[in-house]
């Protein structure tokens, strides 16, 4: 993709005074329509990008965190979902403003070999990824009777069909459809009956119980809510959607919508297991194992919620992993990359998606293979990718030459670099806990 002209055009820009007269003449009811029709308009990036860093890797993680510890480490989701807001309005501003995915400017900025490699290390951590997806869609099916045999090829069928056959707006519509799903989370959290007061105190109050367990669940939750792929999908997609330097502002609430969302859905999955699970002494390897000890303790409708709820992570996940591989290929190859090209115009884009989507169900259906090495892997892969990926979005946001008027300013730099610093601690201590004892 071509980038746009940098910075917003300044001919045609109303005076105070002119703005203030025709806010005097149409009346408060359209204005509100007319506000509420550009919020229309730009809605999408933050919401889907934010939400399917619910999938099930995610939704496992915020299991056990509730599972093991209860609600004393909800605070550490509420700071992974302050670095979510922060960078995932980063990479979309940055889309924005020059027209380009993550993986392009990488090799604009930071010469050839930064960008090749970022673009192969991020395909090989998301092939592993979508496989923990459609794993996800495996279990969730069969805590209601249905194999994987069958629920695994008819989901990527679903998927591919959306994304072949839907166009940019026909997408749009369906992920954001399908991003209601989450209220299952909200309703399982209320249904297991949580202490609120010990949830909003484990919410704002740091205590980090002491132990190896807990430092890992506690940087794997940070790692989980941040995730590259995330990263470079919310840039690409704000790209896609042909948004303009006018409508930051705009973009700006639906990111922090997005992400906040995030952060609520994984607080009521956190209580869910705290106040059942971890109340009863019970130990979870997985999401769905979670899902099925929470019928004799807060009933079956609750169970078949967390069920469904992991299901539909799964399914947006599916689509977007898939879809962000592609979008970062065809960018760093700079050839088309649009949801409203056809297969003709844009093979590599859609060949890039089905390689990667086929790839993950074949690893799901192959008899006898454990995924275990395959998603550590793809957590260890993602852990050396978030470093180095945020410093280069760091130094794009400062870039005058490629962001123009809207580049970062230093204070706002320093803010990135001292959240970097932080998750750096943690992807540190994680590898350092890793290592035999």
């Amino acid at each position: 993709m071509s980038a746009r002209t940098q910075g917003a055009p300044t001919h045609g820009v109303q005076t105070t005074s002119e703005a203030d007269a025709l806010d005097q003449r149409v009346p408060r009811r359209m204005r509100m329509k007319v506000a509420l029709a550009a919020l229309g308009a730009v809605v999408g990036p933050g919401l889907i990008a934010g939400l399917s860093d619910d999938d099930p890797a995610g939704i496992t993680t915020y299991s056990v965190l509730g599972t093991n510890y209860g609600y004393r480490l909800l605070w550490v989701l509420t700071v992974s979902t302050v670095a979510l807001i922060l960078f995932q309005d980063l990479g979309a501003r940055i889309g924005v403003v020059t027209g380009q995915g993550l993986a392009g400017l990488i090799r604009q900025r930071y010469g050839a070999r930064a960008g090749v490699l970022s673009m192969a290390a991020l395909l090989l951590a998301n092939i592993g990824t979508t496989t923990a997806e459609f794993a996800g869609i495996a279990a969730g099916f069969q805590i209601f009777g249905v194999s994987r045999y069958i629920s695994v090829p008819i989901a990527a069928v679903i998927v591919s069909t959306l994304v072949l056959r839907g166009g940019f707006r026909g997408v749009e519509r369906v992920l954001l459809a399908l991003s209601a799903v989450f209220v299952a989370y909200i309703a399982a959290g209320i249904l297991a009956k949580p202490d609120w007061g010990a949830a909003l105190t484990g919410s704002v109050v740091p205590s980090m119980p002491t132990g190896r367990d807990a430092i890992l669940i506690a940087t794997a939750t940070l790692g989980t809510t941040l995730a590259p792929w995330g990263l470079a999908f919310i840039q690409s997609y704000a790209v896609d959607k042909r948004l303009t330097p006018r409508e930051l502002g705009l973009l700006r609430w639906d990111v922090v919508t997005g992400a906040v969302l995030t952060g609520v859905i994984g607080f009521f999955v956190v209580i869910a297991t705290a106040a059942t699970l971890h109340k009863r002494g019970l130990t979870i390897q997985d999401a769905s194992d979670a899902a099925v000890a929470l019928e004799p303790l807060a009933g079956r409708l609750a169970s078949q919620l967390f069920a469904a709820g992991l299901i539909g992570a799964a399914l947006l996940a599916a689509s977007i992993l898939p879809l962000s591989t592609a979008y970062s290929v065809a960018d760093i190859a700079g050839r088309p990359a649009a949801l409203d090209d056809s297969i003709a115009e844009a093979p590599l884009f859609y060949g890039t998606f089905a390689f990667v989507t086929v790839t993950g169900v074949v690893l799901v259906l192959l008899p006898g293979v454990s995924l275990v090495p395959v998603l550590v892997g793809t957590q260890v892969i993602n852990a050396v990718l978030l470093l180095p990926l945020l410093g280069y979005m760091s130094g794009i946001a400062r870039d005058k030459r490629l962001m123009g008027e809207y580049a970062a300013r230093p204070w706002v730099s320093g803010i990135y670099w001292v959240a970097i610093a932080l998750i750096t601690v943690c992807i540190v201590a994680l590898g350092v806990l890793s290592l035999p004892h």
